[in-house]
């Protein structure tokens, strides 16, 4: 009797925690920040713990039905899913970028360079040899730094704050906002089109997992809402300068959020993101020792087609970097 009323109590909790795991990451309430902050494979491990511990003491076929929806749950749910569904997709190569479908591509790279606490990144990224390059966590004399390595001098490049943008064209102009870490800088393209590059640096996370304690749920609510709010003023910015969303513009850098939290969506409407469309390979960027977090991203409005993308690992920084290629044009390759 004591092992069969476990069973059915181990059944019921797996199945509320399930319930709860879906409405927190689906709806992304606010004042349920703490509970999304972690990925949604961590939770469902405790579900299918409980669902099959529940099959041990049952041995009932109710406790082997909640561990299946925990296995689609995660499959549908989980970030790291889009580096499964891209599978064969072919990823972006050391060296100059390759041509796609005989077309000409940019090539992206965002990366958080943790103040060069472990080096210059410089020589990991000229392997790729990018077109633009987003930099967050950085001096200014290290962004220069990276373009002179990069680009030998005749690149162009713009710092604000711990942000930097470098490039092997032309900047024509730059936006800042003294009060956060981002920039919008218009870029000129060899064909003689201009495009609005945007790099962003979030409020950093925050990493109080004492979910038993009511500060650690309240911190993580403000934590989150700061972001939304940064984001949301960096977009409003973007508008009020441009004509957005007819400008071709790059939107990407340290969102310090994974791919499924809420401030996501304020993007999803007028960009994609290019390791969710077309990336390979594990995704997540943090921490690069064990990457578990989709935090640094590549958007792109559609007039760019992300072709490859791929989230490459260095020892010189705390996260691996994500790069993207992209064809300028309006519709999504096959």
């Amino acid at each position: 009797m004591f092992r069969r009323r476990l069973g059915w109590i181990l059944v019921g909790t797996s199945l509320l925690l399930h319930i709860f795991t879906i409405y927190c990451f689906a709806r992304q309430p606010d004042i349920f920040a703490a509970f999304t902050v972690v990925p949604i494979w961590l939770w469902g491990g405790f579900g299918l713990l409980l669902s099959c511990a529940a099959f041990y003491f049952l041995r009932a076929s109710l406790s082997l039905i909640m561990t299946g929806v925990w296995v689609i749950t995660l499959l549908v749910g989980a970030d790291e899913k889009s580096g499964l569904e891209n599978f064969g997709k072919s990823p972006p190569l050391p060296g100059p970028a390759e041509p796609y479908q005989g077309k000409t591509v940019i090539r992206v790279i965002t990366l958080n360079c943790a103040l060069f606490k472990y080096g210059s990144p410089a020589p990991d990224l000229s392997v790729w040899q990018p077109d633009i390059v987003l930099l967050q966590d950085i001096y200014p004399h290290q962004v220069r730094e990276i373009a002179d390595v990069l680009y030998g001098g005749r690149g162009d490049y713009r710092a604000n704050q711990t942000n930097g943008l470098v490039t092997r064209w032309k900047i024509q102009r730059e936006i800042r906002n003294p009060n956060q870490r981002d920039e919008q800088l218009t870029i000129l393209l060899p064909s003689g089109e201009e495009i609005e590059v945007v790099n962003v640096h979030l409020l950093t996370a925050a990493t109080d997992l004492r979910l038993w304690t009511k500060a650690a749920w309240v911190t993580h609510r403000n934590n989150r809402v700061i972001r939304e709010n940064e984001l949301s003023l960096t977009r409003q910015i973007l508008e009020q300068t441009t004509k957005f969303p007819d400008t071709p513009t790059l939107f990407g850098g340290d969102f310090n959020a994974p791919a499924s939290d809420i401030v996501h969506r304020q993007l999803s409407r007028d960009f994609v993101d290019a390791f969710s469309s077309v990336g390979t390979g594990w995704g997540d960027t943090f921490h690069r020792r064990f990457p578990i977090l989709r935090i640094d991203h590549l958007y792109a409005t559609q007039h760019f087609i992300p072709v490859r993308s791929l989230a490459v690992t260095t020892r010189n920084s705390d996260h691996r970097m994500v790069i993207a290629d992209f064809l300028m044009g309006s519709t999504s390759p096959r």
